[in-house]
């Protein structure tokens, strides 16, 4: 137990020193050449807002593209003002950037632009994304330890294995809905001003890894965002993406074999006999969930209910 511990640490330091290490260089490879597009951006617009009562149609035309291709970028020349407090790349973005990459959500809007940024992000994700599945699946097994504690603690006090079965696979879905979903949606929803409807769509959308990049959270320029509010994000991410993973699995295995009892599948419970002749059951049995809800199922048509 305590190796495997020991384990779990050193797997969330390097997962956790990897993001960071991503974010750090991302920031210093693209930050300088964001800035540099933002200057030619807003000077774009001056010599427009000076001369556009003398351009002809296809100079027009060229500004528009040329505004269009900025705002794909994530540069927003709004006001009469430089932002020189505001960059894609500083350390909040960069880290959201590098979490909603590894994860292979990729919503689009912010990606490097320069030539040592490109080659980095190719090699980073080569060796990230595998880091990303094996920290995923380690979170799923925690999952899967506390839901195995909860049958354990329902059985103790005298429920039936198959309603402790039950009652342990509602729970991880209510309270997987709620933490993951339910209520990031409604700070979500609080923090930039969208409908909840629009909130829970961003969410599901996200977990899914979907990431059509239709909603993005953060890209506000007239709002206030609390420092650290897309590293939050992030993380949120990262646990969630575990959470929809198992389930998305459970429910493969309900469409899959409907006449299976998926939940038996995914919530083995075993009791314990003592191993001596002619004994009676042992009160005291305990009985573990076998790799829980693990990304897997047991399909070898054995039972070992007692």
């Amino acid at each position: 137990m305590r190796y495997s511990r020991i384990q779990s640490y050193i797997l969330a330091a390097g997962y956790l020193a990897y993001l960071l290490a991503g974010a750090l260089i991302f920031q210093v490879l693209e930050k300088d050449a964001e800035r540099i597009q933002q200057g030619i951006t807003f000077r774009m617009k001056e010599d427009f807002l000076k001369n556009f009562t003398s351009l002809s149609p296809a100079e027009v035309e060229v500004f528009v593209e040329n505004l269009m291709e900025a705002v794909r970028m994530g540069i927003y020349p709004a006001g009469n003002e430089f932002p020189d407090e505001h960059n894609n790349w500083d350390f909040s973005n960069s880290f959201f950037f590098v979490g909603s990459m590894l994860s292979t959500i990729g919503y689009g809007n912010l990606s490097p632009k320069t030539a040592g940024g490109q080659l980095f992000c190719v090699f980073f994700a080569l060796f990230g994304i595998p880091l990303n599945i094996v920290f995923l699946q380690h979170i799923g097994k925690m999952l899967s330890m506390l839901c195995e504690r909860l049958a354990k603690c329902l059985y103790r006090k005298g429920v039936k294995k198959k309603t402790a079965r039950g009652l342990t696979l509602l729970f991880f879905l209510v309270m997987g809905i709620l933490v993951f979903l339910c209520v990031p949606s409604v700070i979500i929803r609080k923090i930039e001003g969208w409908t909840y409807n629009e909130a829970i769509y961003f969410t599901f959308i996200t977990l899914s890894t979907i990431g059509f990049g239709d909603y993005m959270i953060g890209r506000q320029h007239n709002k206030f965002y609390f420092p650290g509010y897309r590293i939050v994000v992030a993380i949120w991410i990262i646990f969630g993406l575990a959470w929809i993973a198992l389930l998305f699995n459970l429910l493969t295995t309900l469409l899959e074999d409907p006449n299976e009892k998926p939940i038996e599948d995914y919530l083995q419970v075993k009791t314990v006999r003592k191993k001596k002749k002619n004994s009676k059951k042992d009160p005291s049995a305990r009985f573990s969930l076998e790799d829980g809800l693990v990304l897997h199922s047991s399909r070898d048509g054995q039972s070992n209910q007692s």
